[in-house]
């Protein structure tokens, strides 16, 4: 056998390559990269093109875009949106159009490339042979591969074809709507005319008709203007006036009668019983008011002193025909409370085993512009008081610092500064009552008890702020349904 060289084998075949590859036109100017998978599979190298996304998610991107802004697009911004696309869809069948011709030239370099290797495969052997064999399987499968990607492409021409038509009679559709709008917007753009021409025409008639409205209306205010000056005349103001003097200068001499007759008829009943028993040897005195203070005093020599008797402070009733005690008021002095107002107090003195009961001769009176008062403290967010603390749990409290009683809609809070001494909710162990200890201060004293064990002796600036406090706090809790009073005197409540 003759040996074959290198040189003889590569010349032919390069000449052969050389001669087929001269026919080749691509639009890249070379062939694509392809390499062989499992069994034989001609898997082809992705590469990025340059000239944008695939036709199929061009058109797949505009349809979405489209059914989005379907609803909230102007009917002439959708004409004009259907315009663009339908260029935009002609310029992609166009570009369909020009990849037909690659693909055709693709057929017929992939025949001729096979034609070529079937050439040379016959006038090759061994080694060489094969690889001429492999490389037609690769054709081959690149014809398929190309075949594949024709049917795609057909594909893609159907649906720009049928995008096409829809965007066509899309913008028809449009087009017609818009001249609707157009013909709509005329006739109320027509309609408006009318009626500004109507509105100025009245205004018009209006403006020729004014001398004559506004004559008729100065003519009745001059009318008026004489009848307020007729009236104002039989009014006389000066006499009005002076009678109104007349009647305040009046009621203040009622009012003062008043005062007069009361302190007489005390006077009287207290004659009445003083000629009636005229064994007694104690009195009461002071007014018999609140925020006043009451006193029992020796009326006669032979009295005992009252300090070596024993004293019981009770209320009647409106009838007189009950008595509560008072509970510790057990001293000759007794300052009365918001409670008692309107009732009869009575109290008790023994001494030697012999008992003498001493009555007021009317009811308590209430204090005058209290009720005012409390009006006005009820009215205001957080009421508070300036006191001091004189007893604490029974025993005085050596510090006369002032101290913030606060009185809450839910709870009393008593303290000073950042320190609080106590603060409670309203609730049935919570006591609060005058002071009845007794002492020149007892009308502006104050007894708290805000729970068993604990209390206080709270002493206000005046007698009207501590019966207002009582008040107060005692509506807050009546609130809360909580009877707020001193020991035994929930009954009187």
């Amino acid at each position: 056998m003759t040996k074959v060289s290198p040189e003889f084998v590569d010349e032919p075949r390069m000449q052969t390559v050389q001669s087929v590859s001269t026919d080749v036109s691509l639009a890249n100017n070379q062939f694509p990269k392809y390499k062989l998978g499992p069994n034989f599979e001609v898997l082809q190298e992705t590469k990025e093109d340059d000239k944008g996304p695939p036709l199929k998610e061009v058109v797949e991107e505009e349809t979405t875009r489209l059914t989005e802004q379907h609803n909230r697009l102007s009917v002439r911004d959708l004409a004009s949106k259907f315009d663009k696309n339908l260029a935009a869809a002609a310029k992609l069948s166009n570009e369909a159009k020009i990849r037909e011709v690659p693909s055709l030239e693709g057929h017929v370099l992939l025949k001729k490339l096979r034609d070529s290797l079937e050439f040379l495969k016959g006038r090759l052997t061994g080694l060489n042979k094969e690889d001429i064999e492999i490389a037609i399987s690769l054709v081959e499968a690149l014809a398929v591969k190309l075949t594949q990607n024709e049917g795609e492409l057909i594909q893609e021409k159907f649906e720009v074809k049928k995008l096409v038509n829809f965007l066509k009679q899309a913008s028809e559709d449009a087009k017609r709507l818009v001249n609707q709008e157009r013909s709509f917007a005329c006739a109320e753009i027509e309609s408006a005319r009318s009626v500004v021409q109507r509105i100025g025409e009245a205004l018009d008639e209006e403006e020729r008709n004014s001398p004559t409205s506004a004559k008729q209306e100065v003519e009745g205010l001059l009318e008026e203007v004489q009848e307020a000056r007729r009236i104002k005349l039989l009014h006389q103001p000066s006499k009005v006036m002076d009678m109104e003097h007349e009647l305040r200068a009046l009621r203040i001499q009622i009012r003062e009668k008043s005062t007069v007759s009361i302190k007489l008829q005390k006077e009287l009943a207290m004659s009445r019983r003083a000629g009636q028993n005229k064994s007694e040897f104690y009195e009461f005195t002071g007014s018999e008011t609140l925020g006043c203070i009451l006193r029992i005093q020796s009326c006669s020599d032979e009295a005992i002193d009252i300090s070596k008797c024993s004293i019981q402070w009770y209320r009647l009733s409106s009838e007189c025909s009950r008595r509560e005690p008072i509970v510790g008021a057990d001293k000759f002095v007794y300052a009365p409370e918001p409670i008692d107002v309107g009732r009869l107090l009575e109290a008790d003195i023994v001494s030697n085993g012999q008992k003498v009961s001493l009555t007021t001769t009317a009811p308590i009176d209430p204090a005058s512009g209290l009720g005012s008062y409390v009006e006005t403290l009820l009215r205001k967010s957080n009421v508070e008081f300036s006191v001091v603390i004189a007893q604490m749990n029974g025993r005085n409290y050596s510090s006369r610092s002032a101290h913030c009683f606060h009185v809450g809609k839910t709870k009393l809070k008593l303290g000073k500064g950042w320190i609080t001494k106590a603060r409670d909710s309203y609730s049935g162990s919570m006591q609060l009552c005058g002071f009845r200890g007794g002492g020149n201060s007892a009308a502006k004293s104050l007894f708290w008890q805000p729970r068993k064990g604990h209390s206080f002796v709270l002493v206000f600036e005046s007698e009207k702020e501590r019966n207002g406090a009582l008040m107060v706090a005692r509506k807050y809790a009546i609130d809360c349904n909580v009877i707020l009073a001193g020991p035994d005197d929930d009954a009187l409540l």
